[in-house]
């Protein structure tokens, strides 16, 4: 239980996330409010990280609907275990048929199968999915809704309905409503925008990359073994990563994952051939690769300025890479190359005329 933001932020840090007094505020606004938070922000920040530690924190279940293109309600809500009723139809045949000993007409046969439909459409045949799940369950659980902005507009206008009153109708079984509210983390790389009726009935929350201070506080918690000098290089290196405009820039995940590959390596301090060598754990695209190639020189500039520890300062200063050579410009060579042609098969004619160039 959250008893106040500092206990929130207290309480979360145990479970070594560590978080300032806005993402605290909202987290323990949520439980209070019993209102969804929405978490917008790029991804590996630590949105999924949040409800994994809310969970562990509250000593609640975790429930995790990964939301993905082609996402409907079957696959949110319920499905029926159809192998599992045919298998029970089949064994049971012999005493299917004696219900329809007598039977006159087609009518009164069906009459007959709906006085007895509901055996095979009960809850002993019924799938729970992630929102029934929750929505079910007698005790309070976490549900985390993954990545919403990968799933289609339909499927989150469902969502809507859910949250609004924390029930879900199985037309063959009835309305079944939550006995406890589910706490509720809805994440979004913001690879589309979400719609405004989502955003207002959620709490909403941005996290961005941390300040430099923060990161190195962060690697200190989940790499303890890492040295200083290294964790002060590396996180240089990912702030000047950062500030080029890369495709897909490091996150957090990715900083952690490098530095436990460096203290892997027995690295104590970060070298521009090391650099080098490690950089595909960063970088992803040939085109952030070769981006990367050219302000190399500027990257590994920040190696010696952190070649000692140092206390950061908290108020961060604005990068600015170098500019990137010029790109050549298309027109003007295909204008000299065709210039070029020109000449070069004029000069041909020429020379089988007698003449000497043109």
């Amino acid at each position: 239980m959250f008893a106040s933001i500092e206990h929130t932020i207290a309480q979360l840090r145990e479970q070594q996330y560590l978080c300032d007094r806005k993402l605290a505020t909202v987290a323990f606004l949520a439980l209070q409010m019993r209102k969804p938070i929405l978490i917008e922000g790029p991804a590996g920040v630590g949105k999924t990280e949040l409800a994994k530690a809310v969970a562990a924190t509250l000593n609640r279940q975790l429930i995790r609907l990964q939301c993905y293109g082609g996402l409907d309600e079957a696959h949110a809500l319920y499905e029926w275990e159809y192998g599992k009723q045919l298998l029970y139809t089949q064994i049971l045949r012999d005493k299917i048929g004696r219900l329809f000993e007598g039977v006159g007409d087609l009518h009164e046969a069906v009459e007959q199968l709906h006085l007895h439909e509901d055996v095979f459409f009960s809850e002993h045949f019924l799938v729970r999915r992630p929102i029934l799940q929750a929505i079910d369950s007698s005790e309070p659980v976490v549900l985390l809704i993954d990545e919403l902005d990968r799933a289609e507009e339909q499927f989150e206008a469902f969502l809507l309905e859910v949250l609004s009153d924390f029930q879900v109708t199985v037309p063959e079984i009835g309305t079944v409503k939550a006995t406890t509210i589910p706490y509720v983390i809805i994440t979004s790389n913001n690879t589309r925008d979400l719609s405004d009726a989502l955003k207002r009935r959620c709490l909403h929350l941005f996290i961005g990359y941390p300040d430099e201070q923060r990161e190195l506080d962060i690697i200190r918690m989940k790499v303890p073994e890492m040295r200083e000098t290294l964790a002060a290089q590396v996180v240089a290196v990912i702030r000047r990563l950062r500030a080029l405009e890369l495709r897909k820039a490091p996150s957090i995940s990715e900083t952690l994952d490098w530095g436990r590959a460096l203290v892997l390596l027995n690295a104590d301090a970060l070298t521009p051939t090391l650099l080098e060598e490690t950089l595909h754990l960063l970088i992803k695209y040939e085109r952030d690769t070769q981006q990367v190639n050219e302000r190399l020189p500027w990257i590994v500039e920040s190696l010696q300025s952190r070649s000692s520890p140092e206390t950061l300062s908290a108020a961060e200063t604005p990068l600015h890479p170098p500019a990137r050579p010029a790109e050549p410009d298309v027109n003007y060579l295909e204008q000299r190359r065709q210039e070029h042609t020109a000449r070069y098969f004029t000069s041909y004619r020429g020379r089988t005329d007698g003449r000497t160039g043109g």
